[in-house]
């Protein structure tokens, strides 16, 4: 995307949030936590987050979240929840037209990280380097993504809801900041932006207090989808009906993205063969990995200033505990993120040698639910580097205690930028090379890039 087309984006989305803000100021209800007077949602709009003193990373929003579902807190107790459940399918539509159409801002919702005004949440969200944890912030994106399309497909008549959404794709996440305060206040906002037949596309948006102002700090964009009670085949959600040209110029967006995801899709590498210029780019670099004192494809030297791809390797393991489960009784989606994030953040760190910053996040595809008790395995490889910008790919993939056999869950693409020029990193082998060209594929996607700010150094 061109620079000025995502500064015209980011205004747009500027007046659709101030314009809904304006049509909900009668429901938003600063300083409430999601527990209190919880039972006409119709009637509370900003939620608290902050339950973040247990040892599981929970807050208002999941408990809302499981008061909506009727799942309990106490592991012992969900296969019985997951049973009552099955109740609900009567509730399910047949089709998208028995399903009462919804705005935009039936789905918005203000979230509250307190962060300045309480400063014991601090603890959970801190680094070293006194910045905000992003890892845990996209743990905090998750969650209202799925409590957003609560809100735009909830069923009056039922005490619970009968669907079962879950996260299916982080489409992007684009830095608007690079530097979190601790000690200032935290807002998310956001709302749904596009619905399909089962799927719903979710805008969010998160700001900072700075002064007596809220200042934006990032852009994100979900794809959610609904399955039902049992969480085993799609449902229905409501249409979603555009009230004003803004409304409808985002609808029309979430219509583009879905068509760029597909074509993005169909022209993987995993499926289709490189373009003309991608392989003159790949023979290129063997080329000058070649050693001039010998005549010989075998002969491989590094450029100055390189390093082999295979070299830049970080791995980690992660039983599955129930203590992060999500309402459904799998593993939380966020729990994945924040792992994975912090591990290409780890990876980013030690191939840079230098504290780098997250500057875009996107295509990460939820593929297969993370069951608990799997074991899961990351392994993190830097697979394209430009000036100081280093693409992370970090690969997920589980196996159960009683199985050895890995299966793949979820594949997740980070764009970091360090504090200095890094060196170049070369691919070996033909399938390192497809992973040196869907990293720059993934780079090249990014938005705008960042400039670098040296106080804007930051730790997972």
């Amino acid at each position: 995307m061109k620079e000025k087309d995502t500064r015209w984006t980011h205004e747009l989305h500027k007046r659709m949030v101030n314009m809904l803000c304006a049509l909900n100021r009668e429901l938003l209800i600063p300083g409430r936590g999601l527990t209190q007077g919880s039972q006409n949602p119709e009637k509370q709009r900003v939620f608290h987050m902050h339950e973040a003193c247990s040892p599981i990373h929970v807050n208002h929003v999941r408990d809302k979240l499981r008061e909506i579902v009727g799942v309990s807190t106490n592991w012992r107790d969900h296969m019985k929840a997951m049973e009552e459940r099955k109740l609900l399918q009567s509730f399910l539509a047949k089709s998208q037209e028995g399903l009462p159409p919804r705005t935009m801002k039936d789905s918005y919702i203000e979230v509250l990280l307190p962060l300045g005004s309480q400063p014991e949440l601090r603890e959970k969200y801190l680094t070293v380097q006194n910045t905000i944890r992003f890892g845990r912030i996209l743990e905090d994106l998750d969650s209202l993504g799925v409590l957003i399309c609560y809100m735009h497909t909830r069923v009056h008549a039922a005490k619970m809801s009968p669907l079962s959404i879950v996260t299916a794709l982080v489409d992007k996440i684009d830095m608007c900041k690079t530097s979190l305060s601790p000690e200032q206040d935290i807002k998310f906002s956001g709302h749904v932006s596009w619905v399909g037949k089962t799927s719903m596309e979710v805008k969010m948006q998160m700001f900072q207090l700075h002064g007596n102002e809220f200042c934006p700090v990032l852009d994100a964009t979900f794809v959610m989808v609904a399955r039902d009670s049992e969480n085993k085949g799609p449902a229905f959600v409501n249409p979603l009906i555009p009230e004003s040209p803004e409304e409808e110029e985002l609808f029309r967006q979430g219509e583009l993205n879905k068509g760029r995801r597909v074509t993005f899709s169909a022209t993987s590498l995993l499926k289709m063969a490189p373009s003309a210029e991608e392989r003159t780019t790949i023979h290129e670099m063997f080329l000058n990995t070649l050693d001039p004192k010998t005549v010989s494809f075998r002969s491989r030297i590094l450029p100055p200033n390189a390093v082999w791809m295979e070299n830049s390797k970080l791995k980690s393991l992660e039983v599955c505990h129930p203590q992060e489960r999500n309402i459904f009784n799998r593993i939380f989606g966020g729990f994945l993120m924040r792992k994975a994030y912090e591990l290409g953040w780890a990876t980013a760190c030690n191939f840079g040698g230098s504290r780098p910053f997250v500057v875009a996040v996107d295509d990460i595809m939820f593929q297969k639910p993370v069951e608990v008790g799997s074991l899961l395995f990351l392994s993190s490889q830097v697979c394209f580097t430009k000036d100081n910008y280093i693409q992370v790919r970090v690969h997920s993939e589980v196996a159960s205690l009683e199985s050895k056999e890995h299966m793949t869950t979820n594949v997740f693409h980070f764009t970091f930028m360090s504090e200095k020029e890094v060196p170049l990193v070369f691919p070996r082998t033909y399938g390192e090379s497809m992973l040196y060209l869907d990293g720059k594929r993934h780079f090249n996607s990014m938005s705008v890039p960042v400039k670098l700010r040296k106080d804007c150094s930051e730790a997972p």
